[in-house]
């Protein structure tokens, strides 16, 4: 399963995918640990203690209704709630804003997740068909992305197009796994109780069209939701994903961000609590609600509610007599054959049948080397396969089915490690097998570079670009200026840097003016000049300084004078506001690479670490339309050998 948080602007906080790789492999230790504990708990003197504890039984009562579960059941249905809660938060962003926003990239990775899903479970009714045990066929469709992720990151030099495509693929899995749930595996249905939660649902929706945020008013409607859910007969973890992708998710918008910051200059003037109070609100109110819950929500489910799952259902006996009796069982094999081979077999025979030019010819998004990766890696099935084995089987049959997960889970990640391993070693011709017909990647930025028209360094043809938006009394852009002056360095040629105006007069009250100073001196063909000395001085910019740094610029004083005194080029700073509007841009320094949002650490190594995935991945989308693809330099770069940040010329 997968769950990750939302991306976020500029220097404020690491990207969505990077925190979420990171919580995510963090997360899988404690789950490894944890299923470690189980087992060793399971087969040690006090295995009695073990049953004993997750059988004790635990309930509430409110009048005449009454709520009873053993402590197992509490975590599987209860506490687990909180982690499909986390997942459909992970579903919704990626609708509104990750890589299923474009609906038509979909079709690949859809295909490729039903192909994974379908090909296993027929694997597994092949087997058990006639045994009594097809109820288990849900065991091997789902995949648990935290041990997934977890494999991955030990491999090195894999493209960031990998992790975008697992994750991709996981979360449609993930809304297919949730469904086989809901109605495979739904006994007893009670239809009042039913309607019951789609009444509780609905008031939901009512909340959240009435705008309604407050956190207790959900928290209240959601347990509601559940009980209503449990009593009807569907395992209750669907109403956590039901309650998790109403919640939207969207970039924080420019007029919020002036709100919040009024609010706080208001209390920062008169601090009260009442003004704490609403600046507080305010500034909540910019984040987006599917944003904020994640925040809140991920850190329990990583840290606590999976790793809780797994010592509650790995510890299982392994003496011989199971031993024994599961290298036989059709359970076992059923398992470990639909986890290790048909979900391999089923995302890359999916993906070809799919890419084949008769068939429609959908684009790839990974090549095939690495799909092979992603193939495997998906056959670890631990999460939702433990829960699905619990929901199928008693008794001994669940041991085996358990067995069989964790062998089918351990097989997969060596597999799959081993195969990027051995990708990585292959010749380059057939470690690239399949890049041509790769699909471009999403482009998050809304006005592609147009080297006529906007300010860049470098050539317009370099593998790498970045556009960047930035104000010059923004004290991060200052140290992001320096940073880039430093990546071109780096990077020489494969590297080119494009600035775009973004001034936040509510905060920098000389922005605007400074943006149009930077124009004027573009006029007479000192732009990089200006910048620089701008940033250098970007703590005490006023009408007198920014005068003062035209003339050490070497700028024409009269001409420049007059430029500013029409604002000449105010319309001009103004389409940089626009397209940074459009693009979804709020705060500065915002950074694109190849047209591709970066929302991670405002650090040289980061933004290495980026330029460097940018240029193995080969993305070129911020190139405009029949841009001329030979290396060539910008007349203004050719006239400016500054770097970006240095000190401003004498």
């Amino acid at each position: 399963m997968s769950v990750r948080t939302a991306a976020g602007v500029g220097p404020r906080r690491r990207s969505s995918l990077h925190r979420f790789v990171a919580t995510e492999n963090s997360g899988a230790i404690l789950l490894v640990l944890a299923t470690m504990i189980a087992l060793v708990w399971a087969n040690s003197p006090w295995a009695a203690g073990y049953d004993a504890l997750w059988a004790t039984e635990l309930g509430v009562s409110l009048g005449d209704l009454q709520l009873t579960h053993s402590l197992r059941d509490w975590v599987n249905e209860g506490l687990m709630a909180v982690f499909f809660f986390v997942a459909g938060l992970e579903i919704r962003r990626e609708f509104d804003m990750g890589e299923l926003r474009e609906r038509r990239r979909v079709a690949l990775p859809l295909l490729a997740a039903v192909g994974g899903m379908v090909v296993p479970a027929l694997l597994y009714l092949a087997i058990n068909a006639t045994t009594g045990s097809a109820a288990g066929w849900g065991i091997v469709v789902g995949t648990d992305t935290a041990f997934a992720l977890g494999v991955l990151s030990l491999s090195r030099g894999v493209a960031p197009r990998v992790r975008t495509f697992l994750l991709t693929m996981v979360v449609i899995d993930d809304v297919i796994a949730l469904t086989v749930i809901a109605v495979a595996y739904t006994a007893n249905l009670a239809l009042p109780w039913l309607i019951a939660a789609a009444a509780v649902f609905g008031a939901i929706l009512l909340l959240r069209r009435l705008r309604v945020r407050h956190l207790g008013v959900y928290a209240v409607a959601a347990a509601g939701l559940w009980m209503a859910v449990s009593a009807s007969g569907v395992h209750p973890t669907i109403a956590g994903v039901a309650v998790g992708l109403v919640a939207t998710a969207y970039p924080p918008g420019r007029e919020r961000l002036r709100n919040a910051g009024a609010a706080w200059r208001h209390f920062r003037m008169t601090p009260t609590p009442r003004l704490a109070h609403r600046a507080s609100r305010t500034i909540t109110q910019t984040i987006s609600p599917n944003e904020l819950l994640q925040q809140r929500f991920h850190p329990w489910s990583s840290y606590l509610v999976v790793p809780l799952f797994a010592l509650a259902n790995a510890g299982l006996p392994l003496d011989s007599a199971v031993l024994q009796r599961a290298a036989t069982s059709p359970i076992t094999l059923g398992v470990v054959l639909g986890l290790v081979v048909g979900k391999p077999a089923g995302i890359i025979g999916a993906t070809c049948i799919a890419s084949r030019r008769r068939l429609g010819g959908l684009p790839l998004m990974v090549t095939w080397p690495s799909l092979a990766g992603a193939g495997a890696l998906a056959g670890i099935g631990f999460t939702v396969s433990l829960l699905i084995a619990d929901i199928s089987f008693i008794g001994g049959d669940l041991d085996e089915a358990k067995i069989g997960i964790l062998g089918g889970s351990l097989i997969s990640a060596g597999l799959g490690w081993l195969v990027f391993r051995a990708a990585a070693a292959l010749p380059p011709r057939l470690k690239a097998a399949g890049a041509q017909h790769l699909a471009p990647p999403i482009t998050d930025l809304a006005t592609p570079v147009e080297p006529d028209i906007d300010h860049m360094l470098g050539p317009a043809s370099a593998p790498a670009i970045i556009v960047w938006y930035g104000g010059f009394e923004c004290p991060h852009c200052t140290r992001t200026a320096t940073i880039i002056g430093d990546l071109r360095t780096q990077f020489d040629d494969d590297l080119a840097v494009v600035f775009r105006h973004l001034p936040l007069p509510d905060i920098h009250p000389h922005a605007v003016m400074a943006a149009e100073a930077a124009e004027a001196a573009a006029s007479q063909g000192k732009f990089w000049h200006m910048l620089a000395a701008l940033f250098a001085h970007h703590h005490e910019l006023n009408s007198a300084r920014i005068e003062e740094l035209a003339i050490e610029t070497g700028l024409d004083l009269d001409r420049f004078r007059e430029h500013l005194s029409v604002r000449r080029h105010a319309l001009r700073v103004e389409r940089d506001i626009v397209s940074a509007e459009d693009s979804g841009s709020a705060g500065t320094p915002t950074l694109f690479i190849n047209g591709r949002r970066y929302a991670g650490p405002n650090e040289a190594a980061a933004l290495a670490q980026a330029v460097g995935d940018a240029l193995s991945d080969g993305r070129r989308s911020t190139a405009p339309p029949g841009a001329d693809r030979r290396v060539r330099q910008v007349p203004e770069a050719q006239d400016d050998p500054t770097a970006i940040a240095g000190p401003p010329p004498a």
